[in-house]
């Protein structure tokens, strides 16, 4: 886990990157937030970027993921300022599922592109190969299918990302599996959320995450503040498309909005 402090912060950010990425991926974002007054914590999911080399691509439970960002969060509340969670694709997934099981010290949430869906699964015959895969040897690793031209149409992350060696091209088959079940759980306890602000970015020609699970999922969350917000013409990574201001203007407005909120809540009989 790594921190890159603001000046003159007013919030911390928690960012979770998605699957197969790091954190070294969001450095632009992470200096944007510093730029405009936010401490920001990330670090690396178990099994990805700079951790254990001989579990790359490989989780034996959800929760590992769940108990890093916990961890992460309670890191960020150091500061005494307003938390907020940031998470990507399967990040976001991370999120929604760590908000599900924990109380954690949350002002704001933002899911970018969460995987909640996928657009492409397996054939039937592979669904069925994982699931005793999954008993007799769970280690065992396929490639991703994941590629940098599915992800963003910024030929300059392309370019990076083809060099960039801690990237993850294959996950195991426990992975998978945890991964479809985290997907199910996320839907099924949509109950167990945090009544939390929360703002849904959705990239609109996205080739990795099911957008319209993602929207379904939107529409049936019950708290009393959310906002959804899809970008037509961009691909998955939306902090990473060459509109990339764009998109952190409107998060960026949102956490603008959130503080100034929690600020009126905080000092209900302040005169004016």
């Amino acid at each position: 886990m790594w921190k890159w402090e603001g000046e003159n912060a007013k919030g911390t950010i928690v960012i979770v990157h998605g699957a197969a990425e790091h954190h070294g991926r969001y450095k632009w974002l992470i200096e944007m937030f510093r730029m405009h007054g936010f401490h920001v914590v990330a670090g690396d999911l178990p099994g990805q970027g700079t951790t254990s080399r001989s579990r790359r691509g490989h989780i034996d439970s959800f929760d590992e993921y769940i108990e890093a960002v916990a961890s992460w969060v309670h890191e960020a509340s150091v500061y005494e300022q307003p938390v907020f969670l940031l998470g990507h694709s399967m990040g976001g997934l991370v999120v929604i599922r760590t908000l599900q099981e924990k109380r954690l010290p949350v002002r704001g949430v933002i899911l970018s592109s969460p995987c909640l869906g996928l657009v492409h699964y397996p054939s039937k015959a592979l669904e069925i190969a994982s699931r005793i895969l999954n008993v007799i040897h769970p280690k065992k690793r396929f490639p991703s299918g994941l590629t940098v031209e599915m992800a963003t149409r910024n030929e300059e992350v392309r370019e990076m990302d083809k060099n960039d060696s801690l990237y993850v091209t294959k996950m195991s088959v426990r992975w998978y599996r945890e991964l479809v079940k985290a997907i199910r759980i996320a839907h099924e306890k949509m109950a167990d959320l945090p009544d939390v602000p929360m703002l849904v970015m959705q990239a609109g020609d996205d080739k990795i995450v099911d957008k319209s699970a993602v929207k379904s999922w939107f529409d049936q969350l019950a708290i009393s503040e959310k906002v959804y917000k899809e970008w037509p013409k961009l691909y998955h990574e939306i902090f990473n498309e060459p509109e990339r201001e764009q998109v952190f203007l409107y998060a960026y407005t949102f956490l603008t909005l959130q503080l100034q909120r929690g600020e009126l809540i905080d000092r209900p009989n302040k005169s004016f």
